[in-house]
């Protein structure tokens, strides 16, 4: 019988894009701190702040909470009052950074689409990360229309201020995304090149953001998605887990977008290839997670591979992540001369290209397949994208046919965007989930992953499936079109994305329950640099 447990230590939320450049905390006195205070609703949290002498920095409605300047003192007598929810730290948040150049549309099957005339027009993705570059053709569909319909800097909280993008990451992940350049042959150098943008701007030149400013972010995008449309959201960026999904406030932004109609793509992180190092908000099992597969420079499908970097599941609480993978190795994208990337790392800058890898860009891909999914209907709801991505994906085989990495790294495999727009697929993810109890705080949920007295990572239900936690490594492995598993049931199907179980103490993963520290400092960031693969 095996040994149903977690161990916690193993836990690891690390940022897709994590700048290797020092972790720049956010620049807090030392009398007060900044905290975040959830209540019942916005005004009730205010108010008990205020009743301790607090200082609101920040509204943060997408929570029920407010973002306060507090002593060690107020902090306390604040904890202790009636009505309080929860307290968090703030802490930063960081982006991923850059790792030579892969024709990517046509790798994740997106060129055919744009020949057949999908493009992503009509479709708004929102982008939370260090801004974007105001390039022309960032700023225009191939059409010559504008196709930039709202930014917000959430630092500041400045609306329409205009692009600015001190560091060049989120300039590369937009160009990812949605850039009407065109290459040599006529081919496009993004995934939806006609796609409409948002711009949220909640990091620093160096990558780096704290949770308040990433919150007020999805907030915004929130209480924007009727007048801009926004149908995406492409998150960057990650942080280490430090409670279960349900208890982060990131999370419970990202899960508040989600239950109103807008899927959200989250990087697995740049923090593998160990196991259980997805990190925040990839882990919340309802969005689409994605780590990152490389092609080797080539045009020949048998040498792409797993990168080296790509976080591994499975979550704390059991859910197989990431969902997919996608081309993330040497992509090219805008980026401003003198933006802190091309400056620090100018041998991968051609002038006017950057070169980059990560899981960053790996989710900006999935962003601009979801884009051009919706363009041809752009009524289906996040769970049926989810369900199709995960259902079309291919997954790396060996020559003998067998699964070349583990489930907890590729997923269902290589993002097909091609076979996920014309998918019929249906309710084959997210399946014994509810939002709408998550929230509430009704019903929280786990999954079906689980690890034995040995350390071998496993699928409850399911047999002959042992990941021993070691990183399977090769020069390359064909990425087939499909996969009969083990158990008989066809891949695509979703039987691993599917169904969640009740959280209970019936079932414990963890041998502790994680809880905020009072003094958390760890960085929430853009994915950092990576080496190039």
């Amino acid at each position: 019988m095996q040994d149903r447990r977690f161990i916690v230590e193993t836990l690891g939320l690390l940022a897709c894009l994590t700048l290797a450049l020092g972790a720049a905390w956010s620049t807090v006195d030392s009398a007060t701190h900044s905290v975040i205070v959830q209540a019942e609703n916005v005004d009730d949290a205010a108010s008990q702040v205020a009743a301790v002498g607090g200082r609101i920095t920040h509204e943060l409605g997408i929570i029920d909470a407010v973002g306060a300047r507090l002593t060690e003192a107020q902090r306390r007598r604040l904890a202790a009052r009636p009505g309080i929810r929860r307290l968090f730290t703030d802490r930063l948040v960081e982006v991923a950074g850059p790792t030579p150049q892969a024709q990517f549309p046509g790798l994740a099957g997106a060129e055919a689409l744009h020949q057949e005339g999908l493009t992503g027009a009509g479709i708004t993705v929102a982008v939370v990360d260090t801004g974007s570059w105001g390039a022309q053709n960032l700023l225009k569909t191939s059409t010559g229309q504008s196709r930039v319909l709202g930014t917000f800097n959430a630092i500041t909280g400045v609306e329409d201020d205009g692009l600015t993008d001190g560091s060049g990451h989120g300039s590369h992940v937009t160009s990812v995304i949605a850039n009407s350049d065109v290459g040599a042959a006529g081919e496009f150098n993004s995934i939806a090149p006609d796609a409409n943008l948002v711009v949220v701007k909640a990091f620093d030149e160096l990558g780096q953001g704290t949770y308040l400013d990433v919150i007020n972010g999805l907030d915004w995008i929130l209480s924007r998605r009727g007048t801009h449309g926004i149908k995406v959201a492409n998150l960057s960026f990650s942080a280490p887990p430090a409670s279960h999904y349900w208890d982060d406030p990131i999370n419970q932004a990202v899960m508040a977008l989600w239950q109103s109609g807008i899927v959200v793509v989250a990087s697995a992180g740049n923090g593998g290839p160990e196991p259980m190092t997805v990190g925040v908000p990839g882990n919340v099992p309802y969005v689409i997670t994605v780590g990152a597969m490389s092609d080797a420079v080539s045009e020949d499908p048998t040498d792409d591979f797993l990168a080296s970097f790509s976080a591994a599941g499975p979550t704390a609480e059991g859910f197989v992540k990431p969902e997919l993978v996608a081309p993330g190795g040497h992509l090219i994208g805008l980026i401003e001369r003198h933006d802190y990337l091309p400056s620090t790392y100018p041998e991968y800058f051609d002038g006017k290209y950057f070169t980059m890898s990560g899981t960053s860009q790996s989710a900006a891909v999935v962003s601009g397949v979801v884009a051009l999914m919706m363009q041809r209907e752009p009524w289906q709801q996040p769970d049926v994208i989810k369900c199709r991505l995960v259902d079309t994906a291919r997954p790396a085989l060996t020559e003998e046919g067998e699964l070349a990495y583990s489930v907890f790294q590729q997923g269902a495999g290589a993002v097909n965007a091609y076979d996920a727009v014309y998918s019929e697929a249906w309710d084959c993810a997210n399946q014994g989930l509810n939002v709408n109890h998550d929230l509430a705080g009704r019903k929280h949920y786990g999954g079906y992953a689980n690890r034995d007295q040995d350390g071998n990572y496993y699928i409850e239900g399911t047999e002959g499936y042992l990941w021993g936690g070691g990183y399977l490594w090769g020069n390359g492995y064909l990425w087939g079109n499909g996969y009969l598993w083990g158990t008989g049931y066809l891949w695509g199907t979703g039987d691993l994305w599917s169904d969640g179980y009740l959280w209970g103490t019936s079932f414990p993963w963890w041998n502790e329950e994680p809880v905020w520290s009072n003094g958390l400092t760890e960085a929430m960031s853009t994915n950092g640099w990576v080496p190039q693969e």
